[in-house]
């Protein structure tokens, strides 16, 4: 098939028309982001808090839980608050403030149906993140962007 140099004209405008408006969708899920979420981090470590607008926790879902001890003296969260790195590396998200989350390293010691009970963690009485963890992984680490 061949097209015309009109034809070619036409065709080569129509996709930088689509492409443009595809670089224009990327920048506003950029900019709506930020203005929901910030990343700062942590002093004298490798992790980063992470502070959401209220409607990004809502639209998230996040919901916690409380840290228990167990009568060994060890803590115990949701298994649901469990996230694993590539690496096989434990974390947790403990809630420094109502809107604030930072990822702690965790040691599973076992798994007692859904809960995780653990030899290093948050002490008792903090809270995890056990909906909406996955998402502040991503959040914290820049994932799709």
């Amino acid at each position: 098939m061949r097209l015309s140099s009109s034809g070619l004209v036409v065709t080569v405008l129509a996709g930088g028309l689509l492409l443009s408006g595809c670089a224009k969708a990327t920048e506003s899920v950029t900019s709506h982001a930020a203005e929901h979420a910030t990343v700062e981090h942590v002093e004298g470590s490798d992790l980063s808090r992470l502070t959401l607008s209220a409607s990004a926790i809502a639209r998230l879902d996040i919901q916690t839980a409380v840290v228990r001890q167990s009568g060994r003296g060890t803590s115990v969260i949701p298994y649901a608050a469990v996230i694993y790195a590539a690496d096989g590396a434990t974390w947790a998200y403990s809630v420094a403030e109502p809107t604030a989350f930072v990822r702690h390293p965790i040691a599973v010691d076992r798994i007692e149906g859904t809960d995780a009970v653990l030899s290093q963690g948050p002490p008792a009485g903090s809270r995890v993140v056990t909906v909406g963890a996955a998402e502040l992984l991503g959040t914290e680490l820049d994932v799709g962007h």
